[in-house]
């Protein structure tokens, strides 16, 4: 298996590239895996209410486990933060599970040579920022990749030794979709991935056995995937997860149609193009062309799932996780079966014409990692400090013991806030996640300022003008200014209620604090926004910056 672990090595060495950065967003279900592990259930903090404020329960337990036997959320670890080294360490644990996959694959066609197919599966992996940026992110892309591409290969060496037929295969497909769907929302749509397969791979007068088959393999998502839903109603009196009801998603449109060709502009067009063709070649003349058949399925399942989902904010493709390998696993057998039996001079055209279309692919995927090395998304670090640590010394120098903070960045936040926080964006809130739902902003403000009353507000960029909370004449009525950063037609800042603000002295000591410190924070810790931000991550942290 040294050509698993020289693809491993391969994408750990490419991400390198991205230093100790972690995805916020990744850190709210870092928060949710801390409150399981402490016995606290699913809350994003101590004390809040029951909210399904995470995508990806399998993803979460894996890290809570992480933190019961002591790799995660206790410090350091070979002097790397563990809520950095643990996750990255389960995306590179899992995208060697991606590699064994292929190596099964492609041991059922090239017995001699599984290994070279295996390793340039493993490198070609590696030159894909998409890939390596998201599986490790701290998100549950590595997760989810491993389990779709699972799936695919179980239907592949089903097909190749004619056992696709079978309740054994029938059942695996199905646990393996349930847990697909229960690491990532869309996982739903692989719930065809088994029954399409019995359905294009149909032989005569074997109909009704298909039929009972899939039936088989469909229930066999259901009932554990059913069961989770089942919980989730009555635990949180929701039918889907919070953050699927605050993002709107909605029915596909044209935009379903165009956004997959967002990844043929993304891996080059040249290189897309041939590799169709390699795939189309070994449809027509493999001898194992119902096996690629099968393989296939899953990869066309996930590129509508990509097209179908609400376009993504963040930077680098991140929904496109499994199709990236399974591309990769569909092309690299293919082209074995194109250079197999050919002479030798012909393979070396061959070698040729794939090497150079994949050289465009290769200068734009560097360009893409240096752009994102460069100016990654939102880091969890940055929030922590900014909005966790930050907000903690505001409330130290204005004396309050319990307060409350409303703002649009929840990740590090959670993890650092000692005051109780309240999610703009109405991902882990249950009333601000129906009023988005249902584009009730005036509502919105109205909860905001009526109801939840909080004791601070942070609100920046596309927040600002898309909810309506910092224009809304309440805000100057019943807060006062802390600290500003203003952009051209926004307003960017942290305010305080007035009522908690009563003693001057200590209002003008947080905003000279916040002048003279929130510009170093926002420069991430003057090390670049790939550092991380310390051994740990703890409610109640406060950050004091050198003079």
């Amino acid at each position: 298996m040294l050509a698993v672990l020289a693809g491993v090595a391969a994408v750990a060495v490419h991400a390198t590239r991205y230093g100790h950065w972690i995805v916020d967003d990744a850190a709210i279900t870092f928060s949710y895996a801390r409150s399981f592990a402490d016995g606290l259930g699913p809350v994003l903090q101590p004390g809040a209410p029951p909210v399904e404020g995470f995508s990806d329960p399998t993803w979460m337990v894996l890290l809570g486990l992480g933190k019961v036997v002591g790799l995660f959320d206790h410090g350091a670890l070979f002097g790397i933060p563990d809520y950095v080294l643990f996750p990255k360490a389960l995306g590179l644990l899992f995208t060697g599970g991606v590699l064994t996959a292929c190596y099964i694959a492609a041991k059922q066609i090239f017995t001699r040579f599984a290994w070279l197919v295996t390793l340039i599966a493993g490198l070609t992996l590696a030159t894909i920022p998409s890939y390596v940026i998201w599986v490790v992110s701290g998100l549950e892309n590595s997760l989810f990749a491993f389990a779709v591409v699972t799936l695919g290969v179980t239907l592949f060496v089903a097909v190749r030794n004619d056992r696709l037929l079978t309740p054994k295969v029938a059942l695996w497909a199905g646990v393996m979709v349930a847990f697909a769907a229960l690491t990532r929302p869309e996982g739903l749509i692989y719930a065809g991935a088994y029954p399409l397969a019995a359905l294009f791979l149909l032989r005569s007068g074997l109909f009704w056995k298909s039929f009972r088959l899939a039936l088989l393999s469909v229930a066999a998502f259901a009932v554990p995937f059913g069961a989770y839903v089942v919980w989730r109603h009555a635990e949180f009196g929701r039918l889907l997860a919070n953050p699927s009801v605050a993002k709107q998603q909605g029915l596909p449109g044209f935009d379903a149609v165009k956004r997959p060709f967002e990844l043929v502009g993304y891996a080059g067009w040249a290189g897309v193009i041939v590799l169709a063709l390699v795939i189309v070649f070994a449809l027509v003349k493999a001898p194992w062309r119902r096996s690629l058949v099968a393989l296939l399925v899953p990869l066309v399942l996930g590129i509508v799932a990509y097209g179908v989902m609400v376009a993504d904010w963040m930077y680098q493709h991140r929904f496109a996780s499994p199709i990236w390998p399974l591309a990769v696993i569909a092309g690299t057998l293919s082209a074995g079966e194109l250079l197999r039996h050919r002479q030798a001079l012909l393979r070396v055209g061959v070698v040729v014409v794939l090497v150079g279309a994949f050289v465009p692919s290769a200068v734009g995927f560097a360009a893409a990692a240096d752009k994102f090395a460069k100016n990654p998304n939102i880091t969890a670090c940055l929030v922590a400090d900014r909005f966790g640590r930050g907000f903690n010394t505001y409330a130290d120098i204005l004396g309050l013991q319990k307060a409350s903070l409303l703002l649009p960045d929840l990740g590090g936040s959670s993890m650092t806030s000692r005051l109780e926080l309240v999610d703009m964006a109405g991902l882990v809130n249950k009333p601000i996640a129906d009023l988005v739902h249902d584009n009730d902003l005036q509502g919105l403000r109205d909860y905001v300022f009526d109801t939840v009353k909080p004791t601070f507000i942070h609100s920046w960029g596309p927040w600002a003008a898309g909810n309506g909370i910092a224009l809304d004449p309440r805000l100057d009525r019943d807060y006062v200014l802390i600290y500003s950063s203003p952009i051209e037609g926004l307003r960017n800042g942290d305010w305080v209620r007035r009522d908690a603000a009563t003693d001057p002295a200590k209002l003008k000591a947080a905003q000279d604090y916040a002048a003279k410190t929130i510009p170093a924070v926002a420069a991430d810790r003057f090390g670049g926004p790939l550092d991380d931000c310390g051994a740990t991550m703890k409610p109640g942290q406060t950050i004091t910056m050198p003079s």
